[in-house]
């Protein structure tokens, strides 16, 4: 599994532009009927969504007043 609370937001980026690639491209290879493992594509998936989510948390941090 990630850890993505590791990571700096330049390098999720690049990680869920690489996630998105390998979405696509598994989504196409299904079309040309290659047989592939069908829960790969489940879990590229929610690996997308657990980066969106940790990029969506830290802006909203950032973006958070300050209740003094």
């Amino acid at each position: 599994m990630l850890n993505l609370s590791e990571k700096t937001v330049p390098k999720l980026e690049h990680l869920l532009v690489e996630k998105r690639e390998a979405l696509r491209k598994f989504r196409f290879g299904v079309a040309g009927s290659k047989s592939r493992d069908v829960k790969e594509g489940r879990n590229t998936r929610k690996e997308i969504a657990r980066v969106l989510t940790e990029l969506k948390t830290r802006n909203s941090k950032l973006q958070a007043p300050n209740n003094n």
